[in-house]
Parts: C-alpha cells; sequence; structure tokens
C-alpha cells in the first residue's frame, strides 16, 4: 500500500518534528533530516497530527441538501449478524487481539468506493473547502503536539497533503519518508500535486479527503461513516474466519484480486493486477455481498476512534451489540493525536510490508490527514 517516494513529510515521532527530504520535484520543499530511530515499519500512516481544534471549526455545519441521494441508491444491504471480530491469522498486528464476538444491526453500505464525480458534486452543492486545501494553523496544530515542540518552518504551514514518491532502490521500510512527500497544492483535485488532475477520472474514488472531510460528504449525502464493527463484518462478506474479503487464497496466488501493491515495495512494481497507482472502482470482483475493493485500492475511513487496546476493554463482554468504538483515541506511537480507525487497505499494499488488505487489519491516521490512497465509502441505517 504505498506509491511515490518523499521529499517531505511533516512527522512528530517521539516528540520530534522532522522533514523528510528527496530531492527530486521543485514544487516540494526539501529540509534536512534530523537522526530518528523508528522502532517498526508503520504502515501507511501520515505521522502529522491533526490541524484543527475540533470537528466544529471545520465546517461541520454543510446543509444536508441531497435529500434525493438518501434512496439508497449504489448502496447494498448488509443483514444483521454476529461474528468473530479481529486477528485471523499469523500476520494479526497487536492490536487486532483479542478476537471477539460482535453483533450489527443491518445497514446499508455504498457498493464501492466514493468516486470524483460523487465528491465533485457535493462540491458543487455546498463549496466546500477540504482540509489539504486549508493553510494549517500553527496554534491549533500545537495543541496536538509534545510541549516544547519547536514552530516547523512557514515553508511546511502551506495548504498541502501527502503524495506518494516511489524511490528507485531498495529502501529501510522502517523509514516511511523514503516514499511520502508532503507537497503543496496536492489535493481532491490534484491527488499529486498541482500538476495533476482528475480530468477523465470520475468513476476513480476520491483520494486526499480528512476524516472531516469524509464526515461532511457523509453528512450532505443523507448518510454517515461505518463503524469499524459494521466494516469489518461488511468486508467479510458472509464468510466466517476467513482472511481475505474472497476467502483464504494468498494475494499472490491465483487471478488478481485486488488492486495492491505486487514486487519489492515500494521500489518496485510488477503490475500483476495491470494498475500501478489508482484503479477505477469495481475494477476487481465484489465480496461476497456485493461489496467491491474492500480490500487494497484506497483505505477507507471509518466513525470509530482509535486506540490501540480497545479490543481487551471490550473482549470480556459476551454479548458485544453494534459497538461504537472508545471514547477517546490513543495511539502509544503518538499519543497527542486524536487519530480514527481506516480500514481496508490501498494499492501500496504488500505482504512484506503491512498486509493491508486483510479483513481484521487496523490502522489509524489522525482526523487530519489526506493522502494520495484514503479515501471512503459511506453507509446509511
Amino acid at each position: 500500500m504505498v506509491i511515490k517516494k518523499t521529499l517531505i513529510l511533516s512527522l512528530f515521532l517521539s516528540g520530534m518534528l522532522w522533514s523528510a527530504c528527496n530531492h527530486k520535484q521543485q514544487s516540494v520543499t526539501t529540509v534536512s533530516k534530523p537522526a530518528v530511530t523508528l522502532k517498526k515499519a508503520i504502515c501507511c500512516e501520515s505521522g502529522i497530527p491533526k490541524r484543527f481544534a475540533s470537528l466544529e471549526t471545520h465546517q461541520i455545519g454543510v446543509p444536508d441538501l441531497n435529500h434525493d441521494n438518501a434512496s439508497h441508491k449504489g448502496m447494498i444491504w448488509i443483514k444483521t449478524g454476529t461474528f468473530l471480530m479481529g486477528a485471523d491469522n499469523k500476520q494479526a498486528a497487536p492490536d487486532e487481539y483479542p478476537k471477539h464476538k460482535v453483533t450489527v444491526d443491518g445497514f446499508w453500505m455504498d457498493a464501492t468506493e466514493v468516486t470524483n464525480a460523487q465528491f465533485a458534486q457535493f462540491v458543487k452543492a455546498t463549496n466546500y473547502v477540504t482540509t489539504a486545501e486549508h493553510k494549517p494553523d500553527w496554534n491549533e496544530l500545537k495543541k496536538q503536539l509534545p510541549p516544547g515542540t519547536p514552530k516547523p518552518d512557514d515553508s511546511l504551514l502551506v495548504a498541502a497533503s501527502l503524495v506518494f514518491d516511489p524511490p528507485k532502490h531498495v529502501v529501510d521500510l522502517n523509514d516511511y519518508s523514503q516514499w511520502w512527500a508532503w507537497k503543496k497544492g496536492a489535493n481532491w483535485r490534484h491527488p499529486q500535486g498541482p500538476r495533476s488532475s482528475i480530468k477523465g477520472k470520475d468513476n476513480y474514488p476520491v483520494v486526499q479527503i480528512s476524516w472531516y472531510d469524509a464526515v461532511a460528504y457523509s453528512k450532505w449525502a443523507g448518510k454517515r461513516l461505518p463503524t469499524e464493527a459494521e466494516w469489518e463484518w461488511a468486508a467479510r462478506g458472509g464468510l466466517q474466519n476467513n482472511i481475505y474479503p474472497w476467502g483464504n487464497e494468498a494475494i499472490d496466488k491465483g487471478k488478481p484480486k485486488a488492486n495492491t501493491w505486487e514486487g519489492h515495495f515500494p521500489d518496485q512494481n510488477t503490475l500483476r493486477d495491470k494498475f500501478y497507482g489508482l484503479a477505477p472502482v469495481a475494477s476487481f470482483p465484489a465480496n461476497g455481498y456485493g461489496l467491491y475493493d474492500m480490500a487494497g485500492n484506497v483505505w477507507e475511513w471509518c466513525a470509530d476512534n482509535y486506540d490501540s487496546n480497545y479490543y481487551n476493554t471490550i473482549a470480556n463482554n459476551p454479548n458485544i451489540k453494534n459497538p461504537q468504538g472508545p471514547t477517546k483515541s490513543y495511539d502509544p506511537d503518538e499519543p497527542y493525536a486524536k487519530k480514527r480507525v481506516i480500514r481496508g487497505g490501498s494499492f501500496l499494499c504488500n505482504n512484506s510490508y503491512c498486509s493491508g488488505f486483510r479483513v481484521a487489519r487496523r490502522m489509524k491516521s489522525s482526523e487530519d490527514s489526506s493522502l494520495e490512497h484514503l479515501g471512503f465509502r459511506c453507509v446509511a441505517n
């Protein structure tokens, strides 16, 4: 799940602000990077804390104009069910344990990820401006950082987003600054920077979308974001205790089953699935419920706060129904940043790195994060 190299990625790690550098494109400012020892390979995370103080300050008042969309057109009914949620195989991360029984009520879910065309309709109707199109406010940003964190250079405090910038050689997978770039002018209309475009890509998933943006669109469409439990129940497609939406066959066996990274990550992609970056929605077979791209293509926002220990706090409850996630966010890697759950993996996912296409795989990102491989889909009651 990863695609482009780096230039600068504002990362806050162990209370330190650092910027990754790369010397390729003029549109990205390069900054020297102090030595930082990373504990582990962290998959598909921005590392950027939220830039706004609260959801209320970031356009939560978008009017619910699109009542006609509440017809469930383009959605699939997901029946009520009980399943074992969490770790499925030896690749499972600590936050996927323990496996626990969960019941969810039936709901409607978008058959595909929200597309550029759908998001453009929302923006046209509401004049909404996404997080990536806003200049970060340092006074709000520093509230989410360890005390004493120095203010970053003004060249970083610009309307920008994270873009995949792939290296041409083998790199240390512990240092994701080697393939992510903080690029001025990158947003949903220009996913890879100001020289890129979504023209002719109406049926591609919209990306460079923050959690705030996804919430605003969902509200306008008369829908909402799925809970983490709803998302996993839907992704399993009626299968019990299987690793992937399609069953247990390995991602690199048989016919291509999802848009993922094939080859040596992040410097070589064999294109076995025919796509280097994003793919149009529904380019691969649906799961048992008729949902497309529940593995790969783009990560998808969920409604839940992320807490690495959440499963442990609820697992002893024998009758967990419709869990809404923890009341507060906590990520031990970045304890000052408020994070939400993201699910499903992306075109950058690879078994050697993070296996994000597993149905139980949990990831997280700060609410204001926007990346080239991060989008969403909606649900409705």
